[in-house]
């Protein structure tokens, strides 16, 4: 695609190019999957990606936002800017149904509840069974709090036995 043409991408369209980069930690999910990237849009001939990380001292952050630059590039954007938003702050209720799917394809439990209640300002207190990603059974017990990073948990399935991370809901 030439500079010109790209400059003029409908906002969908780059939202469309932001899928194919991978989240740094769980490369099952796309950024836009996950809900870090906010909104796309123009400021002149310079395409604006906001950014609100899963946690604000994420290590991520600063190669996702290379890699959506990079992205960009590709697609002949020559000037992007990421701006970080940090306010509201990102909740697991922003994961697409898309990458809730294939982080259970990929052996991880998506978030079992919403982050936030119908109103707005509460959080859910209760815990629901965690479902197996393997094999689909409810019975299963927490191993740990903190999993292979501190954004999951460690699960471990009573029917078949295997070990899961859950991303907890926040």
């Amino acid at each position: 695609m030439n500079t010109n043409a790209a400059t003029h991408a409908a906002e969908a369209e780059v939202m469309h190019w932001l899928e194919a980069v991978p989240d740094p930690e769980i490369p099952v999910l796309s950024v836009v999957d996950l809900g870090v990237v906010r909104q796309v849009g123009w400021d002149g001939d310079t395409c604006v990606v906001t950014i609100t990380p899963t946690y604000s001292g994420c290590p991520a952050m600063r190669e996702i936002s290379q890699d959506i630059e990079r992205t960009l590039a590709g697609h002949g954007v020559a000037s992007v800017r990421i701006e970080t938003r940090l306010a509201p702050a990102w909740t697991t209720d922003w994961m697409s149904e898309r990458g809730r799917q294939a982080l259970a394809q990929y052996g991880i439990a998506a978030p079992a509840q919403r982050a936030v209640d119908i109103s707005g300002i509460s959080r859910r207190v209760s815990q629901p069974a965690i479902a197996c990603p393997h094999c689909g059974s409810s019975n299963t017990r927490l191993v740990s709090n903190f999993g292979s990073t501190s954004c999951k948990a460690l699960y471990r399935c009573s029917a078949c036995r295997e070990p899961f991370d859950y991303f907890k809901t926040h």
